[in-house]
């Protein structure tokens, strides 16, 4: 097997996904693109691959599960094991005005659908890829999530969380508290889990409102993928530090 780092980002066709793969690039880790989308999937790879970052597309529906079995092969062939998972595709669901989701005005199909990506998927990709990242010898997994999902943040009225998002932001908690499990299984082992916050990043996510770029809400997923084997597991992360549950 390569010496090289090896990591997989879901998601990485644009965006802050497309930030973190390039961050990770950087570093000289190889990089497995995934993504939906073969053609976005591919000119991600090309643009990676003419910026000096050695990449590779993963073709990945984290709904599917034939997908995913089919992403871990390609990944087991072309790498042997994997180093890095960066869980970052994600998508908010439909919203009204103002971004709003209302939950007295739910569609409960609505709720299944960011479910199954933002929680479900996660789980999918994770286990699936789990017999390779244990090949690591230093191991990260990061789940990329929101600080929508900080429970304590959004019952506190004097903080300004944003909208009401009543399916997007209860799957971001739901995830953190997947990670939180997570990380209490490997609890002894050489597997770090964690989750990151990116803020709120101008992508086509947010319609490009908003004041970050993609390279800013990529650094502390990159951060916490590159973390010493003494680093932090089972824990939220946005630039400043720790953010409550």
């Amino acid at each position: 097997m390569s010496e090289t780092t090896i990591a997989l980002v879901t998601g990485a066709n644009k965006g802050i996904g497309y930030a973190i793969a390039t961050g990770l690039g950087a570093l000289g880790y190889r990089v497995g693109v995934g993504a939906r989308d073969e053609a976005r999937r591919e000119s991600a790879v090309g643009k990676l691959r003419a910026a000096g970052v050695d990449a590779f597309g993963v073709p990945l529906d984290v709904t599917s599960d034939r997908s995913v079995t089919d992403a871990a092969d390609l990944i087991e062939r072309q790498a042997g094991r994997l180093d890095v998972l960066v869980n970052n595709a994600g998508i908010s669901g439909e919203s009204g005005p103002g971004w709003v989701q209302d939950p007295t005005t739910l569609d409960l199909d609505l709720v299944r659908t960011v479910v199954e990506t933002n929680v479900i998927g996660v789980i999918r990709v994770t286990n699936a890829l789990l017999p390779l990242l244990r090949r690591s010898k230093s191991p990260r997994i990061v789940n990329v999530s929101s600080t929508v999902a900080s429970l304590t943040r959004q019952a506190d009225p004097d903080i300004e969380i944003g909208p009401i998002m009543a399916a997007y932001s209860p799957s971001k908690s739901f995830l953190n508290a997947v990670t939180v499990q997570y990380a209490r299984h490997f609890a002894g082992t050489d597997i770090l889990i964690n989750a990151a916050c990116p803020g709120l990043v101008a992508t086509d996510f947010t319609g490009f409102q908003a004041p970050r770029t993609p390279e800013q809400g990529a650094a502390t997923a990159i951060r916490l993928a590159t973390l010493p084997d003494d680093g932090p597991t089972g824990s939220f992360f946005e630039d400043d530090g720790v953010i409550p549950w």
